[in-house]
C-alpha cells in the first residue's frame, strides 16, 4: 500500500517537531513546513531524513502552491494535515496594537483555513482525509497578556466543530488537540521561579513531553480513527479539565 503523504505546519521544531518524527515512524510520507528558520530546518532534515518545505501559512496563495509542490515531490495526494503552526506576541490588551493582533490571528487561526481549503477538494474527492488541529489549553481558559493567543486557538475549536460536520460524510475527520505546558524549548526558557509556579498547578507535577502530543495525533490520524470527528483531546496533566 502506497504510504500516506502527512503535511504538518511548524513542523520542524518543538511539538511540530514531535508529530513529524511519529508520523514518519507510523509509516508517512512526512513533509514538515517551517517559516523562516533555515538552519533549524536543515539540522532538521539531515538527522531525521523528513522532507521540509518553507513558505508562509499566513499567506493563502502560499498554502495553495506549498500543498502542489508537496504533492509533486512526494508523489500523491494529502491525506493527513496537521495544523500546528503558531506563534506568540503578547501584551495586554491596553498594550497591544494592531499588528500584534493580526499577526498572531494570520498565524494561528487563518492558516487553519488557508491549510484545510488548500486540502479538501482532493480529500473529498478520494472519500479519505485527517485533519488535526493543534490548538492550546489558553485557547480554553484564557490567558492574561494573549487576547490574541486565546482567540485564535478559541476559534481552533469552532473551525474544528463546523468543518468536522461539512465533511463527515466525504470519510475526512477533523479534531483538535489542545496541548497544556509542553517541554519545548519556549516554555523550558521561563524564569525557574515561575516554572515551579507553573508545575504547582498542574496535578500530575510536571510538564508534558512533546512526544505525548504527538502520540495523540497519530492516534487521530489511523484510519481506524474514523469514527472520532469533530472533538477536542486537552493534553494538560490535569490542569484542566471539562
Amino acid at each position: 500500500m502506497t504510504k500516506k503523504i502527512a503535511i504538518v505546519t511548524g513542523g520542524t521544531r518543538g511539538i511540530g517537531a514531535a508529530i513529524s518524527i511519529a508520523l514518519k515512524k507510523a509509516g508517512y510520507k512526512v513533509a514538515a513546513v517551517y517559516a523562516g528558520n533555515e538552519d533549524a530546518a536543515n539540522s532538521f532534515h539531515k538527522e531525521t531524513g523528513i522532507h521540509v518545505f518553507k513558505w508562509d501559512v499566513s499567506d493563502f496563495d502560499a498554502c495553495a502552491a506549498g500543498v502542489k509542490q508537496v504533492s509533486e515531490k512526494l508523489g500523491g495526494a494529502v491525506a493527513v494535515l496537521v495544523n500546528n503552526a503558531g506563534i506568540t506576541r503578547d501584551g495586554a490588551m491596553h498594550k497591544m496594537d494592531g499588528k500584534q493582533w493580526n499577526e498572531v490571528i494570520s498565524t494561528n487561526l487563518n492558516s487553519c483555513f488557508y491549510m484545510s481549503r488548500a486540502v479538501i477538494d482532493s480529500m473529498r474527492d478520494h472519500k479519505f482525509g485527517r485533519i488535526i488541529n493543534i490548538s492550546s489549553m489558553n485557547g480554553q481558559l484564557g490567558q492574561f497578556g494573549q487576547t490574541n493567543y486565546s482567540a485564535a486557538k478559541a476559534g481552533i475549536f469552532g473551525l474544528t466543530k463546523a468543518l468536522a460536520r461539512e465533511t463527515a460524510s466525504r470519510g475526512i475527520t477533523v479534531n483538535a488537540v489542545a496541548p497544556g505546558y509542553i517541554a519545548t524549548d519556549m516554555v523550558k526558557a521561563i524564569k525557574e521561579d515561575v516554572m515551579k509556579q507553573v508545575i504547582a498547578g498542574i496535578p500530575v507535577g510536571r510538564l508534558g513531553e512533546p512526544e505525548e502530543i504527538a502520540r495523540a495525533v497519530v492516534f487521530l490520524a489511523d484510519d481506524k480513527a474514523a469514527f472520532i470527528t469533530g472533538e477536542t483531546i486537552s493534553i494538560n496533566g490535569g490542569q484542566h479539565m471539562e
